[in-house]
């Protein structure tokens, strides 16, 4: 398992952080040729720090077509592609401005589209993206983000068949404890995470090596193809 992506080059959108950066690690624990990729070329040096492995940093935005094509006509041939990168607001349909709907359209299902046209994956390669449960379980106040997972699942499906052999696939956490959650106290954080917990068959949120593992599974094995793994602890069907 762990030497299982050994010689194969690996590229995560949004791998600067959380899931992302735990995807990372994993596949460059598995012998990966590892790129992450994201807005900050900060983040991405520190990310590369904290993983501690020899990988290399791109400094790509998913909502600039012209610079997603020219990063991939010169990059060559991927094995994997991961995007995991996105920003969305969050709140009641009615509350939030119809500019911050459109921006996490664009940011999570947009930015997923135009990484997916313009990748050059090796054949028999995979493109995997991550989503979340919510398609499967709205919330009140998070319609849309239900609503762009959803939405990234069936664009998932439909790629499946037109990029096939390169097989093409989703994982779909619940809640997991990332540094998302760091833009609140520390006290408002941990209610969450432990009211989340305590609605949980298993007993805990998830962490961002839950779902990288996950995401391995989808790379190393050759038969998953138009797949949605979900990682959530049972929180869809509890």
């Amino acid at each position: 398992m762990m030497a299982s992506l050994a010689n194969t080059r690996v590229l995560v959108l949004g791998g600067s952080s959380g899931i992302g950066e735990a995807i990372a690690r994993r596949s460059a624990e598995s012998g990966a040729a590892v790129t992450i990729a994201s807005r900050s070329a900060d983040r991405l040096a520190a990310a590369a720090e904290r993983i501690a492995r020899d990988i290399d940093t791109a400094v790509l935005d998913t909502g600039d077509n012209d610079a997603i094509e020219a990063f991939f006509a010169e990059h060559g041939l991927w094995d994997h592609v991961i995007v995991s990168s996105a920003d969305t607001a969050r709140g009641p349909m009615r509350e939030m401005p119809l500019a911050d709907a459109y921006a996490a359209m664009d940011s999570k299902f947009w930015g997923a589209y135009r990484i997916a046209r313009a990748a050059r994956i090796a054949e028999h390669g995979t493109l995997t993206f991550v989503t979340g449960f919510l398609a499967e379980r709205p919330a009140a106040g998070a319609a849309l983000q239900g609503a762009i997972n959803a939405a990234l699942e069936g664009l998932m499906r439909g790629l499946m068949l037109e990029l096939a052999p390169v097989r093409v696939n989703a994982v779909s956490p619940g809640l997991v404890d990332t540094p998302l959650w760091d833009n609140l106290s520390t006290a408002r954080k941990r209610e969450i995470l432990d009211s989340t917990a305590d609605r949980l068959p298993v007993g805990r949120v998830g962490r961002a090596g839950d779902v990288a593992n996950a995401v391995h599974y989808l790379l190393i094995t050759g038969f998953a193809s138009g797949s949605v793994v979900r990682i959530d602890g049972g929180g869809a069907i509890s």
